[in-house]
């Protein structure tokens, strides 16, 4: 278990860092997603064929379908998302996409008979009141728009996503991020044929390197970290501490780009941080008691 949280929040550290790696690349929104998630899967394909790993579960069409629904709803929330990045910022698209994991947090008793605890519960509260600190005046000022309504959409896809990688319990590590993450590029590559009417892609030297780094480590390397652990945590777990992403994004964005935090934004990344713990640390100290 402390592997898995260990891959977890590396993966959703990594995950932070998209929009600062992004920021370089001098392409469209979907035009970003649909290398990411190319470069990713090819990727991953090489390191699997290397290491001379097998598929083993063509068979198993059950949780082989739980797959492809969880990549085809990651492909759809990253579209979704950097569509909302460019219509309403990042700020507020951040927002309305963590409203996410307040869905599975929902759901999760429902579809994996997980209990809610006290603990999980102001922990929950204490996140939700950090993002609104940190984003709930970019909120106010906007009303609903296009944008928004694909950073709600990025959100429902996102617990999609969650919800059926983890139903599919009998694919697991690399082979299970390989199919995701393949499945997703199609769901990108059908969006952009249909967008762009064509696959022209046309790079800036200045863009490769940012494109390449976003491909193999952010997506590659953070999708097997992300996958390989989501599995072996309790969804709520998943859904609280997955607020670590925005909170680092938060950080990234300080520290490299020098945007300047107001107070009430450091109080709701406080925030942000102690309720994505508060849960899990809690409940292992009544556990020990």
């Amino acid at each position: 278990m402390r592997q898995a949280y260990l891959k977890y929040i590396s993966a959703l550290l990594l995950f932070g860092s998209n929009g600062i790696v992004a920021s370089y690349i001098l392409l469209n929104s979907y035009e970003i997603v649909f290398t990411r998630t190319l470069i990713g899967s090819l990727f991953l394909i090489a390191v699997f064929v290397l290491s001379k790993g097998k598929f083993n579960s063509w068979g198993n069409k059950e949780h082989f379908r739980y797959i492809v629904i969880s990549g085809i709803a990651m492909g759809a929330s990253w579209i979704f998302l950097f569509e909302a990045f460019k219509q309403i910022g990042v700020s507020i698209a951040t927002l309305a996409y963590y409203c996410g994991p307040v869905i599975v947090i929902v759901l999760s008793p429902l579809v994996f008979n997980e209990r809610i605890t006290i603990q999980k519960i102001l922990g929950l509260f204490a996140v939700l009141l950090g993002m609104l600190f940190v984003n709930g005046s970019a909120l106010m000022q906007s009303g609903f728009s296009w944008g928004l309504f694909c950073g709600v959409m990025s959100a429902f896809m996102y617990a999609i996503m969650v919800i059926f990688n983890k139903k599919a319990t009998r694919i697991t590590g690399l082979e299970n991020t390989i199919y995701q993450l393949s499945v997703s590029f199609f769901t990108v590559m059908i969006f952009t044929l249909i967008v762009k009417q064509g696959m022209t892609i046309t790079f800036s030297p200045q863009s490769i390197l940012p494109i390449l780094f976003l491909g193999i480590v952010n997506t590659g390397i953070g999708c097997y970290l992300y996958f390989s652990s989501i599995q072996k945590l309790p969804a709520q777990s998943v859904a609280i501490c997955g607020y670590l992403e925005p909170l680092s994004a938060l950080v990234f964005s300080a520290l490299l780009l020098q945007e300047r935090l107001t107070l009430i934004q450091i109080v709701g990344a406080v925030l942000i941080l102690g309720g994505s713990t508060l849960g899990e640390f809690t409940h292992k100290l009544i556990t020990r008691r």
